[in-house]
């Protein structure tokens, strides 16, 4: 039968199992242009239906080819949701009925694979099927493929595609334990902390030219101490966190008539579709952030002098050479800004591997529309639980971004250390004391900077809290969360905007800091209303 050109065959409806029918499917081409003369042009190859699936106009990643290889295997390996969409496009010719159609016989023909493997497992044949993370035993006689050489298969497939900074970047979170990001963090700035001790910039003043004494040591520096040994550590925490409960257990959970390998290859294809905006990421970081703002910032004013950026720990040798020479200043700073950009970079592609779960997950909501209601109830719960995760995430972020933005403008204000500065703007406000405001204007990168570091990472709540929505049971709880987001970007926003800036900090940060340990804000309480009622 021809439809839109190609070879149509209807849904056979005959409780053949996934296997049965794609054999049958395969061999007759179906889905196939005709040829010029009329005829089928023969049946499906691997590489042909890949590549057939791969052109879909609304499949913006594509099939991998090992997935479709396994389809043609003799195999237990079943077929995901989302891939049964674009097999029944291929299956229907592209015409939306028959393509609903087969999209119905093609998940029947999987569920039905499903339960002969349940039904195997429980009779305990000696041909039953196999859990897909368990390897098989291996005998004299079984001339299958064993499982670990199946993965060192697709892994070297994967080597011979050649480097790919997205699926590094990701590595880096997913691999190993989940202490290694973080400890290494930390591990860099205690080192930094250690070597400002050595050459004496640990905590050093000077004198402005108004007369001002200003304390300007590296370990007073927030942005350098704070940031990278707290802040940033917890956020990778939590990354890494999020990323392994969706890409081993919650990811497998909602494409459960798929199986591990596949849903696996599947998300290593969505990490692989960011590879651009990785590298774009990999090239501000370093290029930008890191050297050349450090030649504009560092190593200029160090061999040239100028006052066009405030005295800091990374200029002090203009100020007082005696504490510490110019080119140990050159070699720290170089040290402390290669450092500062490689955690940046990981924290920008942190964000993007927030943005990818979100993504994948709502691409898998949106093509399982016919699931159970106890699957979308769960699906809903597994939304919950990754905005609770991109919320700790957020609110670290933007953390960042007021440490960031807070000692940018101490170096311009008026204050002695940024302790006293922070303490005379509160009781400024409280006690109406008015100060004469900042005395120097400088130019202040890192406002820029930290700007960046904020929008960036309330995009991606704010992508995720469109995305998901999450339903009306957890509508209030994101509210909440979309309320500390907002307040807390707004005090970022007014930093040294006003006298008593400090005191909309303080109530953010609190508020911040509570919601790492309950996001939902009230679900301590509610869990203990619920333990008294069940006493009770």
């Amino acid at each position: 039968m021809e439809k839109n050109g190609k070879i149509f065959v209807a849904p056979p409806k005959d409780g053949s199992d996934f296997k049965e029918l794609f054999k049958q499917l395969a061999a007759a081409g179906a889905g196939r242009p005709l040829g010029s003369d009329g005829f089928p042009r023969g049946p499906w190859t691997p590489e042909l239906l890949a590549e057939a699936i791969s052109q879909i106009d609304s499949n913006r990643i594509g099939v991998d080819l090992r997935t479709v290889q396994l389809w043609f295997q003799e195999n237990e390996k079943g077929i995901s949701p989302s891939n049964i969409r674009w097999l029944a496009r291929i299956f229907g010719c592209d015409d939306p009925e028959a393509t609903s159609e087969w999209q119905m016989e093609l998940s029947a023909a999987q569920s039905r694979l499903t339960a002969k493997r349940r039904d195997s497992k429980k009779t305990g044949s000696s041909t039953g099927l196999r859990v897909p993370d368990m390897p098989p035993p291996v005998t004299i006689d079984d001339q299958t493929q064993p499982a670990s050489d199946l993965a060192q298969g697709i892994d070297a497939t994967r080597q011979r595609q050649g480097f790919s900074l997205a699926r590094r970047s990701e590595a880096l979170f997913s691999h190993g334990s989940p202490l290694n990001l973080p400890a290494s963090i930390f591990a860099g700035a205690s080192a930094l902390g250690f070597l400002s001790y050595i050459v004496g910039i640990h905590s050093a003043t000077y004198i402005r030219v108004d007369g001002v004494v200003k304390q300007v040591g590296f370990l007073w520096a927030p942005n350098w101490t704070f940031l990278f040994m707290v802040l940033l550590p917890l956020f990778f925490a939590f990354v890494i966190e999020l990323l392994v409960f969706w890409k081993h257990d919650a990811r497998f959970k909602l494409v459960a008539q798929g199986d591990r390998l596949e849903s696996d290859d599947a998300w290593t294809r969505n990490v692989q579709a960011y590879s651009y905006t990785y590298w774009s990421v990999f090239l501000i970081c370093v290029l930008f952030a890191g050297l050349l703002q450090w030649i504009g910032v560092c190593l200029i004013p160090l061999l040239e002098g100028g006052d066009d950026y405030a005295t800091s720990w990374g200029t002090l040798a203009i100020v007082q050479p005696d504490v510490i020479s110019v080119p140990v200043s050159i070699v720290f700073t170089a040290l402390a800004y290669l450092y500062m950009c490689l955690c940046f970079y990981l924290f920008f592609a942190g964000l993007i591997l927030l943005h990818t779960i979100v993504h994948d997950l709502w691409r898998i909501e949106e093509a399982s529309t016919m699931r159970p209601v106890e699957h979308r109830r769960e699906g809903g719960e597994i939304g919950l639980r990754v905005m609770r995760g991109i919320f700790r995430c957020t609110v670290l972020g933007v953390l960042v971004a007021i440490c960031m933005k807070v000692q940018s403008s101490y170096l311009s204000s008026n204050g002695g250390d940024i302790v006293t500065w922070i303490a005379h703007d509160m009781s400024s406000a409280l006690y109406e004391r008015h100060d004469g405001g900042n005395s120097f204007s400088h130019r202040m990168p890192t406002h820029y900077s930290s700007l960046l570091v904020a929008i960036s990472t309330c995009i991606v709540f704010l992508y995720g809290s469109i995305r998901l929505g999450v339903g009306k049971r957890f509508r209030v709880p994101l509210w909440r969360m979309s309320a500390v987001v907002g307040l807390l970007f707004a005090s970022y926003l007014l930093i040294d905007a006003f006298e008593g800036f400090s005191i909309l900090v303080g109530v953010g940060v609190l508020l911040a800091t509570y919601g790492l340990f309950d996001p939902e804000f009230g679900r301590w309480r509610a869990s203990e209303l619920g333990s008294n009622q069940s006493v009770s």
